[in-house]
């Protein structure tokens, strides 16, 4: 039986075991460690080439911004930068000008054509290349290869009125189901639903199972 059935409606099927105790308490952490381990001496070059070519408008090559982990932890999320300088300012000016664009970004917490991000930045988003700095938040102890998507620290409130209250009981992960069946097609409400089910049903088969579909996501470059 498939680990997880799902589709883009945001509408689960579910037929599993309860989750594994022992790889909730103990044994994701250690996957993550050895995973990591194992990774970074093929993810370290593709960062440094990478950065050197965000670097190239003469802006900073990383990005960090602060998001809620588990437990409601603050902490410092690192990706290659994928926008112009000042994004948020722009952001803000942008919502102020355009009634309907603040709605958009109020209810999905994103925009279909953000004129914010750069050439090379939709190249890194749509192969979510942008998120390999986040090992150093795995190593950290900050992030999980697999797990919710960390929001930043003003969508604590939009998630918890979402009902996303099983986000706290695990660490955010670099991918997990909305990255691989929803992106950039699903609001934030759908966002939290996908979250709340991989907690719900949290176990190293369905690890492995996002982490083999997030290969498919990356090669095919769908979504952002």
């Amino acid at each position: 039986m498939s680990a997880i059935a799902a589709d883009r409606s945001g509408r689960f099927d579910v037929a599993l075991r309860k989750p594994g105790k022992l790889y909730q308490n103990g044994g994701k952490r250690l996957f993550d460690l050895v995973m990591a381990v194992l990774t970074l001496p093929i993810i370290a070059p593709v960062v440094f080439i990478l950065w050197a070519f965000v670097r190239a408008d003469g802006g900073p090559g990383f990005y960090s911004q602060t998001r809620i982990g588990v437990g409601g932890r603050e902490f410092r999320c690192w990706k290659l930068r994928t926008m112009i300088m000042d994004a948020d300012t722009v952001l803000r000016e942008m919502c102020d000008a355009d009634p309907e664009l603040a709605q958009e970004w109020h209810r999905n917490q994103k925009l279909a054509n953000d004129p914010r991000i750069t050439k090379i930045g939709r190249f890194l988003r749509a192969s979510s290349l942008d998120e390999l700095p986040q090992i150093w938040n795995i190593l950290l102890g900050d992030m999980s290869f697999v797990g919710p998507r960390p929001f930043m620290d003003d969508q604590d409130f939009l998630y918890v009125a979402a009902g996303g209250r099983a986000y706290y009981t695990v660490r955010p992960g670099i991918t997990g189901p909305w990255q691989v069946f929803g992106r950039g097609e699903t609001s934030f409400t759908d966002r939290v639903k996908y979250d709340t089910f991989y907690c719900d049903k949290l176990t190293l088969k369905s690890d492995l199972f996002y982490i083999w579909k997030t290969v498919g996501v990356v090669v095919r470059r769908t979504g952002s």
